[in-house]
């Protein structure tokens, strides 16, 4: 154990690593060795921050091929050192954190085992109390007590107990629709007559299917890779992959449905495609969850990541008159920004990226898209009363003629310094078109307002890898490219830049 970067674990709030060989060049570092030591440090952690002796953990996991084996290495870490366990198996990330806030059970930490959609031979850990998912800080102190390896062993039998919890997840869903619907929807099958299409990538969402869709009336049939398989044969599960979601477009197409829904692996993100096979994604989705919240909680600020497009913005604000704050990348980031404006006074209902990952005031602040999903469902079952679709409430979201994003590598092992120093520096060679937009909380955000541009840049730096990126739209075609091979100009001064995407 000696031998363990624990610090490479560390992905921000969670923890990934390389569990398995089949990549050239990746070497494995999350081992069960690495797993059973980790389960121990993380009893530990929430005895010392819950003051608390006797703790209860629930453990899931996703499709992965090592998920089992790194799973049982955890739940052998943790019952170890006194933990009682109830084992989930193939659940969701979003249903771990539920594990710790329904009043059924007495559990005071909830563990996921997954990499999301990053490829097959990794895996890793998200972390969850009744409070929510943990924070950076926390991780790293999870970490610092596994290399300290200063763990009591508990004289008492091990106890784990099997809880089938995304069954009784599913089931919250179901009653959380019916409940919701509006008066003259049929309550027991508001999706009676619909055709819903569900694509699961081979990941743990399958269960949407036939646990939540079926018992509301939909029509499943033409569902696709719904069983769980950690080779990921048929394409990535992630609603942000071209190929993913074509995939999805092209089944709700050939089976005439009303409506396509796809899950990255954990299931704390999804997308939806409409009747007639169009994704909503990105910016759409943002623009159409945002119809919803503001609807019924009209003013409500919005919070996204630095992204977004000035169409949605316009949207936001002057269509739907709530208030958009644009705030940084990364799905904690947005959380907490809006759970800071919350206790600030400022009423927040949604923080969501354009990843995907949509954490609703309702619901916990709790990046969850089978709940995203099925808020949108209440919507299209009260549509469908008065003749709508969901399509309709973003028919007025201004779309840019081009879009692209660059992704510059830094070759210098100080990128962190040296990429904010490019950034810092950008600011005084902004051409006489290029305008600094006021309000942006990551790297710099321009508006180019030549007539061969007629659009924006952002150019900030990855949260953790060595790469500047920058997000291009514009309004007329061939205006990416321009304010591209401007901007290029512009960073060829600085020589650690690797510009080989532009």
């Amino acid at each position: 154990m000696n031998q363990v970067n624990w610090k490479k674990l560390q992905n921000g709030s969670d923890i990934r690593g390389v569990a398995m060989d089949g990549v050239a060049g990746e070497k494995v570092n999350l081992t069960v060795e690495v797993a059973t030591q980790l389960g121990k440090a993380f009893a530990q952690w929430v005895k010392q921050n819950q003051t608390i002796t006797d703790i209860t953990v629930a453990v899931g996991r996703d499709s992965r091929l090592t998920g089992e084996s790194l799973s049982a290495a955890f739940i052998s870490g943790l019952t170890s050192v006194g933990a009682k366990v109830y084992d989930c198996g193939i659940a969701s990330t979003p249903a771990m954190f539920m594990t710790t806030v329904d009043k059924a059970y007495s559990i005071d930490a909830g563990v996921m085992l997954t990499a999301s959609h990053l490829p097959f031979n990794r895996n890793g850990l998200k972390f969850f109390t009744g409070e929510g998912g943990l924070n950076k800080a926390d991780i790293t102190e999870i970490l610092n007590l596994a290399e300290a390896d200063s763990f009591e062993s508990s004289s008492t039998a091990a106890v784990v107990d099997t809880l089938d919890y995304i069954s009784i997840y599913a089931d919250g869903l179901v009653e959380s629709i019916r409940s919701n619907v509006a008066e003259g929807v049929d309550k027991l099958e508001p999706l009676k007559g619909l055709k819903i299409i569900v694509d699961a990538g081979n990941g743990a969402g399958g269960f949407f299917a036939d646990k939540v869709l079926k018992p509301l009336g939909a029509d499943v049939a033409g569902s696709q890779f719904l069983d769980p398989d950690g080779n990921f044969p048929n394409h990535v599960p992630n609603p942000e992959d071209a190929e993913a979601m074509q995939s999805i477009c092209d089944a709700v197409k050939k089976e005439k449905a009303d409506l396509g829904i796809i899950f990255d692996t954990d299931v704390d993100r999804s997308a939806i495609v409409d009747e007639d096979g169009e994704p909503i994604n990105r910016n759409k989705l943002i623009a159409l969850i945002s119809a919803v919240i503001l609807d019924e909680h009209p003013g409500s600020t919005i919070v996204t990541d630095s992204i977004t497009s000035d169409g949605l913005a316009w949207f936001i604000n002057d269509k739907l008159k709530g208030q958009h704050h644009r705030f940084k990348r990364g799905y904690k980031n947005v959380i907490n920004e809006s759970i800071r404006l919350n206790d600030a006074g400022q009423e927040s209902w949604l923080a969501i990226e354009t990843s995907g990952h949509a954490a609703l005031k309702e619901n916990f602040f709790l990046d969850d898209g089978a709940f995203l999903v099925a808020k949108l469902l209440v919507k299209l079952a009260d549509l469908r009363v008065e003749g709508k679709g969901l399509s309709q409430l973003i028919a007025d979201l201004p779309q840019p003629k081009e879009g692209k994003e660059i992704r510059v590598t830094i070759n210098t092992e100080e990128f962190a310094a040296y990429g904010q120093k490019v950034i810092a520096e950008l600011e005084s060679k902004l051409l006489p078109s290029w305008e600094m937009v006021a309000d942006n909380f990551e790297g710099i955000r321009v508006k180019c307002t030549g007539d061969d541009e007629k659009g924006w840049f952002l150019l900030r730096l990855s949260l953790h890898d060595p790469v500047i990126p920058i997000n291009i739209e514009s309004d007329i075609e061939g205006g990416v490219a321009n304010i591209a091979a401007k901007l290029e100009l512009i960073l060829k001064d600085y020589e650690l830049l690797n510009l080989k995407q532009f």
